[in-house]
């Protein structure tokens, strides 16, 4: 199990990012979004991903870089398909993750939300230990911030539909949901 201290998981990689904003005061996180990402498109390994969140990304690499010229993004949290973790942005600060975005009519996700990015595809099956690893952060996470309860775990696609499909057809949510309810369950025998 994780635990967070000033706002950084502890046991896992921090690369701090520009790329973030404070949360304003009293700001109430009641939100968790599952993204993926992979760069390129599809391959997995290498920097790509923390250079793209550093503003270290050198968009001439490969041709599918050129969209990605001048964009600032950032996640807190990345989890790669080994299962390490690498948080970019401090849980008490707005990752730029959602970016237009609503869930239950209120906009702006970035502002009560926490962007997790999962090392991957739409259409390529996860791995256990990204799902172990998913499990165990999310139980941190309500622990630290009670108001992130089931219902407030979406994907990306969930809070952008039309813009965004992440994490695609190949995430788990009945998988997630269950190894959830069941870690719960075990944790407050």
């Amino acid at each position: 199990m994780f635990s967070i201290s000033s706002g950084w998981l502890d046991k896992v990689q921090h690369l701090p990012s520009p790329y973030f904003s404070p949360r304003e005061l009293g700001e109430n996180i009641s939100l968790l979004v599952v993204h993926n990402i992979s760069l390129p498109a599809g391959q997995f390994s290498g920097n790509c991903i923390s250079d793209l969140f550093l503003g270290q990304l050198d968009c001439s690499a490969h041709v599918s870089f050129n969209d990605l010229l001048g964009v600032k993004v950032s996640a807190h949290c990345l989890i790669r398909r080994d299962g390490s973790i690498i948080q970019y942005v401090s849980f008490d600060d707005k990752a730029w993750h959602a970016g237009v975005s609503s869930f239950q009519q209120r906009d702006r996700c970035n502002d009560y939300s926490i962007g997790i990015e999962l090392e991957g595809t739409d259409e390529i099956p996860y791995t256990a230990e990204q799902y172990q690893q998913l499990v165990s952060l999310t139980l941190c996470l309500q622990n630290q911030f009670p108001a992130i309860i089931m219902d407030n775990i979406v994907g990306h696609c969930d809070i952008a539909p039309g813009r965004k499909t992440d994490p695609g057809l190949a995430f788990d949510w009945q998988y997630l949901r269950q190894c959830l309810t069941e870690k719960s369950t075990r944790n407050n025998s």
